[in-house]
């Protein structure tokens, strides 16, 4: 029996429209058209707040399962793979070239089907630079995921993974 498809054909057809209008009007822009990116995202469907910062380089899987408030960011190069909702508080930073995937397979079933969970960023935490965050986690606001760090489990508001003194 032929495998079908995780997405239906519309998904599908939306995500390939995405990342053309993507690479055509917004991967090349400089940083001070984050207005111009914001808009692109909300046109696709994404959930973006007037004062949030999308880097022209970031990759954004899905549009319309991105939610970002104010102030947050998803810095350069960072891959959101939005395969199910991803949300990020205010004030939250996603540093460059992290990893947010939201799609995982059941290692368990012997069709290795296709998982996918929620991530949710919490206000002003940190996901620091080449970091990955797993499908399902949710870190909580004030929470440091340091440089290369991966959680597939949730961090407590406040937690930084490597622990980290605070003064």
């Amino acid at each position: 029996m032929p495998e079908a498809a995780s997405f239906s054909l519309r998904h599908r057809l939306l995500r390939a429209a995405f990342m053309l209008t993507w690479l055509v009007l917004a991967r090349w822009t400089p940083p001070t058209m984050r207005k111009w990116r914001n808009l692109i995202l909300r046109l696709f469907g994404a959930h973006i707040h007037p004062s949030a910062q999308v880097y022209g380089s970031a990759q954004v899987w899905y549009p319309p399962n991105l939610s970002m408030a104010a102030e947050s960011t998803l810095g350069p190069r960072v891959i959101c793979y939005c395969m199910a909702p991803v949300s990020i508080a205010e004030r939250a930073v996603i540093s460059q070239r992290s990893h947010l995937c939201a799609g995982t397979h059941d290692i368990d079933d012997p069709d290795f089907l296709l998982r996918t969970l929620p991530i949710s960023i919490g206000a002003e935490a940190w996901i620091a630079a080449e970091a990955f965050v797993g499908p399902g986690v949710t870190v909580g606001a004030r929470a440091v995921l340091g440089a290369r760090g991966v959680t597939v489990k949730d961090l407590e508001a406040g937690a930084s993974m490597p622990a980290i003194r605070r003064a």
